[in-house]
């Protein structure tokens, strides 16, 4: 509800600066390339330029990209829990989806070698920026001396 009341009410859905984290994603990114969006509110289809860099997967109308470029759409991908295929989802050829806690974004590549590269490479990011398992907070229950 609270997605369809910033729709309606207009809020301005472009991240701030703040969410970069100081990424320059318009220099040597990990990944780049054209996919097709499902949109957040008006369930259409966009083509944009998608850049992976630095753990966070960036979108843009345009692939010309620079300093000034101004992002349409930006997710850390620590906050992401799944990326895997979603043709049989959509029924829709080259298909993916992008799964958080609270949301799933759907893609759609050019090919499937492209769509498995973006899986791959995003899986990679995923595994990468998550929060990582310190040693103190493994149990070991073989040698579990609180019995």
């Amino acid at each position: 509800m609270a997605s369809l009341w910033r729709a309606v009410m207009g809020d301005n859905t472009t991240p701030s600066t703040d969410d970069y984290d100081g990424v320059e994603f318009w220099v040597n990114p990990e990944r780049t390339g054209w996919l097709t969006k499902q949109g957040e509110y008006i369930k259409t289809w966009r083509r944009r330029w998608f850049v992976l860099k630095q753990g966070k997967l960036f979108w843009f109308k345009e692939a010309n990209l620079s300093r000034g470029s101004k992002p349409r759409g930006v997710v850390p991908v620590a906050n992401c829990l799944t990326v895997k295929g979603a043709e049989d989802v959509l029924n829709k050829q080259f298909a993916f989806e992008l799964s958080t806690m609270s949301d799933t974004m759907y893609f759609i590549a050019d090919s499937e070698e492209k769509k498995e590269e973006w899986i791959n490479s995003i899986g990679r990011s995923i595994v990468q920026h998550s929060r990582s398992v310190t040693r103190d907070e493994i149990l070991d229950y073989d040698n579990d001396n609180r019995k």
